[in-house]
């Protein structure tokens, strides 16, 4: 080692912290964390990745999270998914009836990456967003970012 130079060395420690660094955090930015159950009124919302190619299936799962049960305005569980901007691209057809989902029950949905108007998602990224009420009426809501990639 007495043939290496010191600056080598300094560099090489840095780039290993850096790298391990951004790891955590890429790893932190991950959907595994989707699901958490507590007690009360929650509901996550579970993706099986947060890249996906142009094209392919975005299987949704609405999951209640919590202890006590959730209702929603329509059989679409509350689902939309929009820009990060807010600009709403779809959300599934659905009866007005109230819907109702039990702690631990859950509702899957698949988008085929159609916008409402049946044009191609484009690249970029979206946002999944679910939007319950408690017996109170008050809002229960959840959102996750995806990826659509070339």
């Amino acid at each position: 080692m007495k043939n290496v130079p010191r600056g080598l060395l300094v560099a090489i420690l840095v780039g290993m912290l850096a790298g391990l660094i951004l790891g955590f955090f890429v790893t932190s930015q991950s959907n595994n964390e989707q699901l958490v159950f507590q007690e009360g009124y929650s509901i996550s919302i579970v993706t099986e990745k947060i890249d996906f190619e142009l094209g392919e299936q975005v299987h949704i799962k609405i999951v209640n999270s919590g202890t006590m049960p959730l209702t929603f305005s329509d059989s679409a569980y509350g689902l939309k998914i929009t820009g990060l901007d807010g600009i709403l691209y779809y959300t599934p057809v659905g009866s007005q009836v109230i819907s109702t989902l039990e702690p631990m029950d859950e509702r899957t949905f698949v988008w085929d990456q159609k916008k409402m108007d049946g044009s191609n998602s484009l690249e970029g990224r979206y946002k999944i967003i679910v939007e319950g009420f408690d017996h109170e009426n008050n809002k229960v809501k959840k959102s996750v970012v995806i990826n659509l990639l070339k």
